[in-house]
């Protein structure tokens, strides 16, 4: 008769009794190590399954040195771009029997080290998506993190996928579409401070502005949520631009519904574009005219990249830059006769 072990879990030690084997063969059966006598093999895996015995995951993993888990560390879940890259990392992972591990920072850059430390520890690889920390943090932190894979960030290290969406591209091509209707005067609702992205955006205007000196682009202080594109509508009542560059479709939806609560018409009186297209942008009163990027696709390859790594397989493809793509709808106009700053 086999004893149950103390907690009443049949463990390794009643499957080597029943089996007539050491503890170290049950667990090298266990774990498909294939050096193990095949009559023997089979004895082990009949006893196991008389017993019904469930292998430890945590003592498998230590074993195997492996987890099948995999972390991903984001600014701010609550943000739908975010959770688009999640899903398709995520569903992606699964299908080749991974889980992930989810950490959110909240925005603060100073959590996002010791963060991905503490993930990569649990997990067999890490995906970093969006870091705000400096450029100096991430080129320190990264050696400890390996494998890793960055979205939106690049780093110097030779063996870390990067996949990089076009900020500075697709800020233009919105710009561009708002002068195309007659706008000479933008402004630009700014994101994050330490958003890398925001940085490129940035630089995208800053040549749209040198390429077209007739057109004058206003810099106004934002976010990345709802509530900061709401609160500044002051900001861009006063201003006086007619086209308005939020920095993605959250802030863009906040000033939309902030200047419907004014009697501002969108977009009679002001143009309104975000960007990334989450799925809520085709769904809002007017639709919002904005630059796709190709979210879930961001995170199925960064598993693809990840997995490469992890198996250490040959990468051909060892990172990708994306093209955002104009989506023209309803939030962007003609211009209107040219506004004065001052408001009612």
């Amino acid at each position: 008769m086999v004893r149950r072990s103390a907690t009443g879990r049949i463990g390794i030690a009643e499957v080597a009794v029943k089996a007539g084997v050491s503890h170290a063969t049950v667990s090298r059966v266990m774990n498909g190590n294939f050096t193990v006598d095949p009559e023997i093999a089979a004895r082990v895996r009949a006893a196991a399954a008389e017993l019904k015995y469930q292998p430890n995951p945590v003592g498998r993993s230590l074993a195997l040195g492996k987890t099948d888990t995999i972390g991903i560390v984001v600014p701010d879940l609550a943000n739908p771009t975010f959770q688009a890259i999640l899903r398709g990392l995520s569903r992606a992972a699964a299908q080749d029997g991974y889980r992930v591990l989810i950490a959110d920072s909240f925005e603060v850059s100073s959590e996002e080290a010791i963060l991905a430390g503490e993930a990569r520890r649990r997990c067999d690889g890490l995906v970093l998506c969006a870091p705000r920390m400096t450029d100096a943090e991430l080129e320190e932190i990264v050696p400890s993190l390996h494998p890793l894979v960055l979205i939106n960030r690049t780093t110097t290290a030779a063996d870390v996928p990067s996949l990089v969406v076009d900020y500075g591209q697709g800020v233009q091509d919105l710009a561009g579409h708002l002068v195309d209707l007659g706008h000479t005067r933008l402004a630009f609702l700014a994101g994050p401070p330490r958003s890398a992205s925001n940085g490129l955006r940035l630089e995208g205007l800053e040549a749209f502005k040198a390429a077209n000196p007739q057109v004058e682009v206003l810099m106004l202080e934002g976010g990345s949520d709802f509530d900061t594109g709401h609160e500044a509508v002051d900001a861009v009542l006063d201003s006086g631009a007619t086209g308005i560059l939020a920095f993605n479709d959250l802030v863009a939806m906040g000033l939309m519904s902030g200047l419907h609560e004014r009697g501002v018409d969108v977009p009679g009186d002001i143009s309104v574009t975000g960007f990334d297209d989450i799925p809520f942008a085709r769904y809002t009163t007017p639709t919002l005219t904005t630059a796709a990027v190709p979210i879930t696709e961001l995170g199925q390859q960064a598993w693809h990249q990840l997995r490469a790594l992890i198996r250490k397989e040959e990468n051909d493809a060892p990172g990708s830059r994306y093209q955002p793509r104009l989506e023209i709808r309803a939030s962007s106009g003609p211009a209107k006769a040219p506004r004065t700053a001052a408001h009612g």
